[in-house]
């Protein structure tokens, strides 16, 4: 799980883990880096996090540690919090979380998340035997590491991972199908390490995937989603639904995006293919770290398109498929268990994205409207991949983006000249016409027409002579 704070380095990090590794090994137990970290190292890339593997209990390492929490003792997870100095201009100091657990053999997983029992166990090689995949089974002895400049000859390997992390291979430790009957989201993770790392999944656990594929329904909404979206936004989001679909998986976590395949699209608009060529294109850009409300609004802008096609004598039309793909997305986001300011954000993405067809022709109120959408660079971002991934033509988001950056804020969201009480004050009687005057006297100072209260106030009974019945 690593730390309390996603700002901490990646070195503070490893620096709180080996604290830890030193510390259970003074006291007369076995201590590695496990699992992610290794890889990474291998790799090399940076660790997110850094985890440690011990012979120690649970609750010896509860009493060892002054902070610690309990999160998954029954597991023999514990989390350990130390402090850090991180290299700021304040020279902060950080508390950092580092998991902790003990090695392990598991019995029964009869709800196909979680073993029924643990049987703590002395023996390393009997703990990676029990975990998801060979690249994420390795154990590293951190000593060794700050004496040798290669990570490989600190690396225990009791699985084969270094040979498969050299081959670019997601293999299952032992028996593929055992693992994933043990826990299912396996077969989604398997697929999201393949994608990130560019590897391929080893055939034997490909075909148990495949044989198993149905069952991922059994997998807790908020677990799939979290998989899903960190293989949207890791930067290979294209290749992971390439092989969500090839697997099986993909009919069964998001049956509406299987359903865009061989949905045809006008040529004239659309000359890459069908909508769900054109949806892997935009995946293809979402870069690496992007916000979770734009890869999921990239997911599904035309979720709409498959219930909507028809054939009309002139070409292919999707009409309402704005609508209708809102609602759509309404329903996964809902479905996905995916917070509600995210699925607001996601919808409108969804909501607002032909749009952009009328960015020239808009009024200019119209445009400073357009333009206070929350997050506006997000809608931006996706018009842009829209544009690259079919008739590649950007003038259109040259032109709003072009406004957009050069608009003063106090243009696009000016101080109201009239409120509901100077339309009282008037005469006017409150009622439902008053959210049309106030727009209306929005709109002109938008667009430059009035600059004032009084002009407002003039604006507004000229064009609402009649102060009486408003209200009715």
């Amino acid at each position: 799980m690593g730390t309390g704070n996603h700002h901490v380095s990646s070195r503070a990090r490893q620096q709180a883990a080996l604290g830890i590794v030193e510390r259970l090994r003074s006291a007369g137990h076995t201590a590695y880096f496990a699992g992610g970290c290794v890889r990474d190292l291998l790799l090399g890339r940076e660790p997110s996090d850094f985890d440690v593997a011990t012979s120690a209990t649970p609750d010896v390492v509860l009493a060892m540690f002054p902070r610690t929490f309990a999160v998954g003792a029954h597991f023999g997870v514990v989390l350990v919090a130390t402090k850090a100095a991180e290299e700021t201009a304040r020279n902060d100091e950080v508390e950092i979380l580092t998991e902790v657990a003990t090695f392990r053999s598991d019995g029964a997983y009869s709800d196909g998340r979680r073993p029924d029992s643990v049987r703590y166990t002395a023996s390393a090689q009997e703990d990676v035997l029990r975990r998801d995949f060979t690249i994420n089974g390795m154990l590293l002895d951190p000593e060794k590491l700050t004496v040798s400049e290669s990570v490989a000859t600190a690396v225990l390997d009791y699985v084969g991972g270094l040979g498969d992390l050299q081959a670019g291979v997601v293999r299952a430790i032992g028996n593929p199908a055992q693992r994933f009957a043990e826990d299912k989201l396996r077969m989604l993770r398997a697929v999201r390490f393949a994608a990130r790392f560019g590897f391929l999944i080893e055939d034997g656990t490909l075909s148990a995937i495949r044989a198993a594929a149905h069952q991922i329904g059994q997998v807790s909404q908020e677990r799939v989603r979290d998989e899903l979206t960190r293989m949207l936004t890791e930067g290979s989001a294209r290749r992971a639904f390439e092989m969500l679909h090839s697997t099986g998986l993909l009919r069964n976590v998001l049956p509406e995006i299987e359903r865009m395949h061989g949905v045809e699209q006008p040529p004239e608009y659309h000359p890459e293919g069908d909508v769900w060529t054109h949806t892997l294109m935009l995946l293809e850009q979402l870069p690496a770290g992007c916000s979770a409300t734009l890869a999921w609004g990239t997911l599904l802008h035309d979720v709409g398109k498959p219930p909507t096609f028809r054939r009309a004598p002139d070409r292919i039309r999707f009409d309402g498929h704005v609508e209708i793909g809102v609602r759509m997305a309404e329903d996964i986001c809902r479905r996905l268990r995916i917070s509600n300011s995210d699925t607001a954000q996601i919808v409108e993405l969804v909501a607002n994205h032909m749009r952009f067809g009328d960015v020239k022709n808009m009024r200019s109120s119209t445009l400073k409207r357009f333009f206070r959408l929350p997050h506006f660079q997000e809608h931006l971002a996706l018009h842009r991949m829209d544009c690259l991934a079919s008739h590649r033509d950007l003038s259109l988001y040259v032109f709003a983006r072009e406004h957009f950056e050069t608009a003063e804020p106090e243009n696009i969201r000016p101080k109201p000249l009239v409120t509901g009480d100077d339309l009282i004050g008037l005469g006017y009687r409150p009622g439902p016409r008053f959210k049309t005057m106030l727009s209306m006297a929005e709109d002109a100072q938008l667009e430059g027409r009035v600059a004032s209260r009084e002009q407002a106030l003039q604006l507004i009974q000229g064009e609402f002579p009649d102060r009486t019945g408003i209200g009715k």
